[in-house]
């Protein structure tokens, strides 16, 4: 959908009516509210201030806006209710109103609703947009992104928390619609400040049929009508009675569904002797990536052909590769410099002249590599490198598709493959031990155990974080399978100086 930059700048998605009303329903009879106040802090054409005037006929009601024109509609689409006495509209702009002030001197149970924008603080700054809060830490972010107050965020993230602050001395509701990704993030920020005091639901949406827009999005309800359930019920639509899920911290641990996790928690640990990798980082496509003409002469990303050895060139499978399930054939090679981080590249020179001519005549493009991890590291170096990258066999998934589909890979042109770093993968040297394990990595215990911890909506959902919280060991025990683990354990080869090859010093990232 093609955004008009005014609607962009405002993240100007309008409620339809019927939505609206329905929300409003869902909050009488569900949750049986009676507001004393319900404030629409952006109300835009009026579609939640029509529902509560139809539904909450005695509340007194406060709808603000920085679309004067939307005022105007607004004011003019209620003019013959017969409560409209009971409403106040007025142009306001969300980031100059002084709240403190304004919710103070309100009393009663007070209903905030609405549908906050849909836009993020990086999208404004393209725009050059001044409808933007003043930058603070608010996500407690680490490091340039909090002194500077650069790091990205929604837009309505910011303006619920400013909600949940209104409500923090008074009781009231919540009842916003929103990103999926919005809502958790501030679940998780309103329970670490102010601990049971709101409980949270979900209702999930169809924003492609309400707005037009390809996001996963929800009617987000916190409230101060807490008892003590620190978990948030989720529900697959408006109109579902049934609980889908629950969203909740186990073990320190934001969980997509708990009742999946602890029915599979005892599956839970670091197994060393399994470790999962992420593929190779580059940062320079066009250079590192060719594809073979015939024989000994290849074409890189900008085109050009060079007659190069074999040596340093590796058949590569990427993130779309996977996800399409396209394993047993390559289109691209990638020419691995080292093999391990920090390996002296100059050894090329010898081994490989024409490799090495072709990288100094492309020296300009790798220098140029934004990446600070480039940074005073032996020159055309990468990442994601290791002795595990060049085993044979390999269990592969990519991090960004929506489906928890692992593959098992083999070797390509008489060579293992290499991924590019938007790929988790474990690697072994025999075929026996990768298909052993690919069977109980696939097994439904393990499926279920990483389900429950994955938020499908994320750009890159399955990370190495997650998957490294998966015992394989353990799934071995669950399914019968503990003896054949053991005796690929044992038979691990270990180093010179009695650690294990690969390296028992390096530990999951925490």
């Amino acid at each position: 959908m093609v955004k008009s930059r005014e609607k962009w700048q405002f993240g100007d998605f309008q409620t339809p009516d019927n939505l609206a009303r329905e929300v409003v329903q869902i909050l009488r009879e569900n949750y049986q509210i009676s507001p004393e106040f319900i404030i629409e802090p952006s109300c835009g054409k009026g579609a939640f201030i029509r529902a509560s005037l139809n539904v909450f006929k005695n509340s007194k009601i406060i709808g603000l806006d920085i679309n004067k024109e939307y005022v105007k509609e607004t004011k003019l689409s209620v003019s013959e209710y017969s409560n409209v006495e009971n409403l106040t509209v007025c142009e306001s702009d969300f980031f100059g109103t002084d709240w403190k002030n304004f919710i103070s001197n309100l009393s009663g149970y007070i209903l905030i609703i609405g549908n906050p924008p849909w836009v993020t603080s990086s999208e404004l700054s393209t725009l050059n947009s001044q409808n933007l809060p003043s930058k603070s830490n608010f996500q407690n972010r680490r490091g340039i992104e909090a002194i500077t107050g650069s790091g990205n965020f929604d837009i309505s993230e910011w303006m619920l928390l400013q909600y949940a602050e209104w409500l923090s001395k008074k009781e009231g509701t919540i009842a916003v619609l929103c990103k999926y990704s919005v809502a958790r993030k501030v679940i998780r920020q309103v329970k670490q400040k102010s601990g049971s005091r709101f409980f949270a639901h979900i209702y999930l949406i169809d924003a492609k049929v309400h707005f037009g827009a390809s996001v996963e999005a929800c009617l987000f309800i916190l409230s101060t009508d807490a008892n003590g359930d620190l978990d948030c019920k989720v529900y697959e639509n408006l109109q579902s009675k049934k609980l889908s899920h629950l969203i909740g911290e186990r073990d320190r641990l934001i969980l997509r569904d708990i009742f999946k996790y602890e029915k599979w928690r005892h599956l839970s640990g670091q197994d060393l002797r399994y470790m999962w990798r992420s593929g190779i980082k580059h940062d320079c496509s066009k250079v590192m990536e060719l594809e073979q003409v015939h024989d000994s002469l290849f074409i890189n990303g900008m085109g050009k052909k060079y007659f190069l050895e074999k040596i340093f060139l590796y058949p590569l499978l990427k993130s779309s590769d996977l996800g399409n399930g396209r394993t047993d054939n390559y289109r691209k090679l990638i020419l691995i410099t080292q093999k391990f981080v920090g390996d002296d590249t100059i050894s090329i020179k010898n081994v490989a002249p024409k490799t090495w001519q072709y990288l100094l005549e492309h020296d300009g493009y790798l220098k140029n590599r934004k990446s600070s991890i480039y940074k005073n590291k032996p020159p055309y170096s990468i990442f994601g490198v290791g002795s595990y990258s060049f085993k044979n066999w390999k269990i592969a998934i990519s991090g960004l598709y929506k489906q928890l589909n692992f593959c098992l890979v083999e070797p390509l042109g008489g060579k293992p493959v290499m991924f590019d770093d938007t790929v988790n993968f474990l690697s072994f040297e025999t075929e026996e031990e990768a298909k052993f394990i690919f069977k109980l990595v696939t097994s439904s215990p393990s499926l279920e155990f990483l389900d429950s911890m994955i938020f499908w909506d994320e750009k890159r959902p399955i990370t190495i974080d997650i998957l490294r919280r998966l015992s394989i060991k353990e799934v071995a025990r669950e399914l019968g399978f503990l003896e054949d683990y053991l005796r690929w354990a044992e038979a691990f080869q270990v180093a010179s100086n009695g650690q294990l090859e690969l390296g028992l010093a390096e530990r999951p990232s925490p």
